[in-house]
């Protein structure tokens, strides 16, 4: 029987299909079941999770590909699903407590600070007031960025105090809590290092779109393969271990100074740059890592 792992999904998009063209090259089974066919039961008979008619407890792997948008109630209830199938014994990859760090930007950085990895001076709290007052301890340039959120999207940099004023009390009235980083001017580029287990499947160097500061390729950065030092990829491995993912994006910011931070650990990472870039089956190296940690 081949191995039968289900990808958790929230599209059919081009990592899903390239998960299925991976699975054929590989000779798995993969079946891809959007999250909200998830069901829980608590019986004494059936599965404890289930998506449509298949009983997760019953395969042998789950890749949580990508979770859709969703209220408070349904997110937790998704962990929850992935926690339980964790007890089943169900390897998950990711572990849903490394998703749950890594998504919370606040949480993951705190981890990253604990374990002794350099991170950008950072702010977090509910008052406008209060942070005012860290905008300019910060040296009155920040990125104010949601604490849910990827790919560069809702980060805003703020360098005049009566901007800064005004966003930090719209976000207090809409009850968001602000998140101030302090702004590192970067060389014109930041660098993305895939890891996998205790490997790094690939690196790439993500160039700064003309008339902006992110290098997001999903917000037009150019993404070009580098091969990292010894130095980075230790730092790579340690900020995927600080938040406890096996699988991981780790977002790399170097400093004109010649220094590196970790800005973000990304425990749902996609791969389309980094393999068009570097030529690396990502899909096939994530999906053998979770056959063969199924055995």
């Amino acid at each position: 029987m081949p191995t039968h792992l289900v990808a958790l999904v929230s599209g059919m998009g081009w990592h899903v299909q390239d998960l299925q063209r991976a699975a054929a090259k590989l000779g798995v089974r993969l079946d891809a079941l959007p999250f909200p066919k998830l069901v829980g039961r608590v019986e004494a008979r059936g599965p404890n999770v289930s998506a449509g008619l298949m009983a997760l407890d019953a395969v042998d792997g789950v890749l949580v590909r990508m979770m859709p948008p969703g209220g408070l109630e349904r997110v937790v209830f998704r962990m929850d699903s992935l926690h339980r199938l964790e007890s089943a014994g169900v390897p998950v990859l990711n572990p849903a407590s490394a998703i749950e760090t890594a998504v919370d930007k606040y949480l993951a950085l705190a981890r990253l600070h604990e374990a002794g990895l350099p991170v950008p001076p950072t702010w977090v709290g509910e008052s406008a007031a209060d942070a005012e007052a860290a905008f300019i301890e910060l040296g009155g340039d920040v990125v104010v960025k949601p604490i849910f959120g990827a790919e560069g999207r809702g980060l805003v940099r703020v360098s005049d105090p009566e901007l800064a004023r005004r966003a930090f009390h719209t976000l207090e009235r809409l009850q968001a809590v602000l998140y101030l980083q302090k702004f590192i001017q970067n060389p014109g580029h930041d660098l993305r290092v895939f890891v996998l287990g205790e490997c790094l499947v690939g690196a790439i160097r993500r160039h700064v779109p003309a008339g902006d500061w992110r290098a997001n390729v999903a917000i037009g950065g150019r993404a070009e393969a580098f091969e990292p030092d010894l130095e980075t990829k230790r730092l790579a491995l340690r900020a995927a271990r600080a938040v406890g993912a096996r699988m991981a994006g780790v977002d790399l910011l170097p400093t004109r100074e010649g220094d590196l931070l970790v800005v973000e650990v990304n425990a749902v990472p996609g791969w389309k740059a980094l393999s068009a870039a570097t030529g690396v089956d990502v899909a096939a190296a994530v999906l053998d890592d979770l056959r063969v940690w199924t055995q």
